[in-house]
């Protein structure tokens, strides 16, 4: 029997998730969708992500893939897969692709939306989906940061302490900051990110949003290559995964 490699895209929660990679003893998202999947097909099944989003960060449109012998049409596998998975993971579809497609390694682009609430108020409702800043942020220098960080630079500044990841330059194409009432969003899109690396961006973000830092702070925090002087890293609750491109 033949081999087919499947494509999914997934929309999850990552509130209760120990994130997307599979670890032991702890809910993983990767475990939930292989467990289910496995279930479905009776093999051992493994599920490659795009992105290996962290604990806590949610995804509106991840892409996995995996290969199983199974003959289950994939419309079966949507229906089959959000029967058996909990409520906060849902497979919008599912597709038949070409056996060299890899969800990690075919992808050109991926876009992340963090979400920050600035207010006097926190919210019961987005306390999941947003960092809460009570401080005020003037938006006009945190998007005059965005011209430093388009192209390709090293962004070890940024990057999570005590990475092992060699290669640290990533190219950005576009990077957007928008505010609708309280919630604003930052948008980047990039061919890939480093661990923490939109997060640390944010966090060094709102610093210079509460004046803490300049812009021209930020430059030198980006050249420096150095993530002691960069920002906190921001909670993982305002992130999401939001698009994969190929």
């Amino acid at each position: 029997m033949e081999k087919r490699n499947i494509k999914l895209i997934i929309e999850y929660d990552g509130t209760n998730y120990q994130g997307w990679q599979r670890q032991k003893n702890v809910p993983t998202i990767q475990k939930a969708i292989e467990d289910a999947i496995s279930y479905m097909t009776h093999e051992k099944i493994k599920v490659i992500a795009a992105g290996r989003t962290d604990s806590g960060v949610h995804a509106l449109n991840q892409v996995a893939n995996f290969r199983t012998h199974s003959k289950i049409p994939v419309g079966g596998f949507v229906k089959g897969l959000n029967s058996l998975l909990p409520p906060d993971i849902v497979i919008k579809d599912a597709s038949d692709v070409p056996m060299g497609f890899h969800a990690r390694y075919s992808c050109k682009a991926k876009t992340y939306d963090y979400y920050i609430l600035n207010g006097t108020t926190p919210s019961a409702i987005h306390r999941n989906y947003s960092w809460f800043v009570p401080q005020i942020l003037r938006l006009a220098p945190m998007r005059r940061c965005l011209k430093f960080i388009i192209g390709k630079h090293d962004f070890s500044s940024f990057q999570a302490a005590g990475s092992s990841i060699k290669d640290s330059i990533r190219e950005i194409y576009d990077a957007k900051l928008k505010k609708q009432n309280d919630l604003i969003c930052l948008s980047i899109e990039a061919d890939g990110f480093l661990r923490h690396m939109v997060r640390n961006i944010v966090g060094t973000l709102v610093d210079v949003g509460t004046g803490k830092k300049s812009p021209s702070d930020f430059a030198a925090i980006l050249a420096s290559k150095n993530r002691a002087l960069a920002g906190v890293t921001a909670p993982p609750q305002g992130l999401f995964l939001r698009e994969v491109r190929y």
